[in-house]
């Protein structure tokens, strides 16, 4: 049976861990949250950033263009006076939730030593 960790080729050749790769998809401190807030309809930036309520206008539009930009979150700009910009999750961001919800899991069954530093 081959499992995650076996992702090294039989020449020797290193291959990229596909986990490794989604990781790199998902890294920031902000991403899995955003997916999180995005698990519903679409939502306008300034709804997600007050349900972020710690994350800045910079930082928050960073991770939107990077998890757009890997096909994670669609983007949409209504032209409207004044504009109007709503953020969702792709059919590839949709494949995430499982995975956030057996994060989620994971966490709530952690020991205390392992709760989060805020």
């Amino acid at each position: 049976m081959t499992t995650f960790l076996d992702d090294q080729g039989s020449s020797g050749d290193h291959q990229v861990c596909p986990a490794e790769l989604a990781l790199r998809v998902m890294r920031g401190r902000w991403k899995l949250m955003i997916v999180r807030e995005l698990s519903g309809d679409g939502r306008r930036f300034s709804a997600l950033q007050r349900s972020l309520n710690r994350v800045s206008y910079k930082v928050l539009t960073a991770q939107l263009r990077e998890l757009e930009a890997d096909g994670v979150v669609w983007r949409c700009v209504y032209s409207e006076v004044p504009p109007r910009v709503e953020y969702g999750l792709t059919e590839r961001g949709q494949a995430l939730l499982p995975v956030l919800e057996g994060l989620h899991a994971w966490g709530a069954a952690a020991p205390p030593a392992v709760v989060a530093e805020e």
